[in-house]
C-alpha cells in the first residue's frame, strides 16, 4: 500500500515505515503531523486517484528531526566586466517517519 502526498509544493510517494525528507515543517521533534493533501492511494482494491485531492484521506507521520541539505554555490559571472557574485545556500528540511495511511 502506498500513497502520493503533497507538501511544501512537492509530491512524494510514501509507504508505511518510510523515512522521507520533506520541506521544513514547523513542528517539534517527536510530534505527529498529518498530511491531508493526498493525491492518490494504491491498496488491494487498486489505485484510487483524487480530482485533485482525495476526500477523507490522510497520512500520519512522526517528526524525527530537522536539518539542512548539502550546500550549493550560486556564482554569477560576467566576462570582462569584473562582475562576480558568490553566494551559498543550504535548504532546510524535516525528516519524517510515515506511520499510517488512512484511506
Amino acid at each position: 500500500m502506498y500513497a502520493i502526498i503533497e507538501t511544501g509544493g512537492k509530491q512524494y510517494k510514501v509507504q508505511e515505515g518510510d523515512v522521507v525528507f520533506v520541506e521544513k515543517i514547523s513542528s517539534d521533534e517527536g510530534e505527529v503531523v498529518t498530511f491531508d493533501k493526498v493525491l492518490a492511494i494504491s491498496d488491494d482494491n487498486g489505485l484510487t486517484v483524487g480530482t485533485p485531492m482525495l476526500d477523507g484521506a490522510s497520512v500520519s507521520a512522526k517528526v524525527i528531526g530537522h536539518g539542512k541539505d548539502k550546500k550549493i554555490i550560486v556564482f554569477k559571472y560576467k566576462p570582462k566586466k569584473g562582475y562576480r557574485r558568490k553566494q551559498g545556500h543550504r535548504q532546510p528540511h524535516t525528516k519524517v517517519l510515515i506511520e499510517k495511511i488512512n484511506a
